[in-house]
């Protein structure tokens, strides 16, 4: 008898097991979009937030200033007081730039030395920096008023301004370092979740760039036909891809499609009746009326066939009709 009946042409196709398809670019994760300077929307809500609480804080100073100096006997003098705070302030906004780099690169090393090294050089920086540039905006703020700034350099005045800049930066940075977690927290709970693995219960055989997915249990059988093996489903169709019957066999091994022949593979899950004889060779019968020849050498393959439980849908094997030749 014919190992199949009324197939229609095969198709050449190529065998692809289940594989996550290559992706092109994604979208940035949210939260992270970034605009033609490289600044992302959560950054300028994070300077902007700093910049409020410093320009707050400043203003109190001011206030809180002039009004002691107004109860030593001095003079209120509230607007040369918000100068030196906003002089300050203006320079620490500028310096922003420095702990948001500090505590992202700090962020992404697990050693403490090395997160205390880079915390010591960006916090002595900005307040060289801070000092430098606070100095240069009141002189010259001054000299266009007709005035002068005297800074009074020394080693006190130099270690006085780099006590405020220490706690300023502690602050600046706690800040930074929250925000930061923060979205990264709204990032992942944002992100869509992983790809898991590819489902083990399907195939699919790709012919160039078309795929073609194949269910395990819609497959008949699988045969060698020289530099290809021809997949013949359950429908009546075939398709021929470029491999070999044992590359295919051990992949297929686990639907329970095994080698019954020297050239051919088949689904035991669709056979509804073996035909023993008394050469030792059988033959197949599928529940979809088609059949396939197996050799006495694959014989043990077929052997428990009379005492499994066919899947649902698919008719169970009778035990006297599968036995009635051996």
């Amino acid at each position: 008898m014919a190992d199949t009946e009324n197939a229609p042409p095969a198709a050449h196709v190529e065998p692809v097991w289940d594989q996550n398809r290559t992706r092109g670019d994604e979208p940035p994760a949210a939260g992270t979009s970034r605009g033609p300077s490289g600044i992302s929307g959560g950054d300028r809500m994070m300077f902007a937030a700093i910049a409020a609480v410093s320009l707050a804080i400043g203003i109190v100073n001011a206030f809180s200033g002039a009004q002691d100096a107004a109860w030593r006997g001095d003079s209120y003098d509230i607007g040369r007081r918000l100068f030196w705070e906003m002089s300050s302030i203006a320079v620490i906004l500028l310096l922003l730039p420095i702990p948001v780099l500090a505590v992202r690169r700090m962020r992404r090393m697990s050693g403490l030395a090395a997160r205390v090294g880079i915390g010591t050089i960006a916090l002595l920086g900005f307040s060289a920096l801070h000092i430098a540039g606070m100095v240069w905006v009141r002189k010259l703020a001054l000299w266009l008023a007709g005035g002068a700034y005297d800074f009074r350099f020394s080693l006190a005045t130099v270690l006085y301004e780099f006590r405020k800049d220490a706690v300023a930066v502690v602050l600046i940075a706690g800040t930074i370092w929250l925000l930061e977690s923060r979205r990264e927290l709204k990032t992942a709970a944002a992100a869509p979740a992983a790809p898991g693995p590819p489902s083990p219960d399907m195939i699919w055989l790709r012919d160039g760039t078309s795929r073609i997915r194949v269910l395990p249990r819609d497959i008949l059988w699988v045969a060698s036909a020289g530099n290809y093996i021809e997949y013949s489903l359950a429908d009546g169709t075939r398709h021929l891809i470029r491999g070999t019957l044992a590359a295919a066999e051990s992949e297929l091994a686990r639907f329970s499609i095994v080698r019954v022949h020297r050239t051919r593979l088949a689904n035991l899950d669709r056979v509804s009746g073996v035909d023993r004889r008394a050469s030792g060779d059988f033959e197949l019968a599928f529940d979809n009326g088609q059949t396939l020849g197996g050799s006495r050498r694959y014989r043990p393959a077929v052997a428990a066939l009379g005492s499994r439980t066919a899947p649902a849908g698919i008719a169970s094997a009778d035990a006297t009709s599968v036995n009635k030749h051996s």
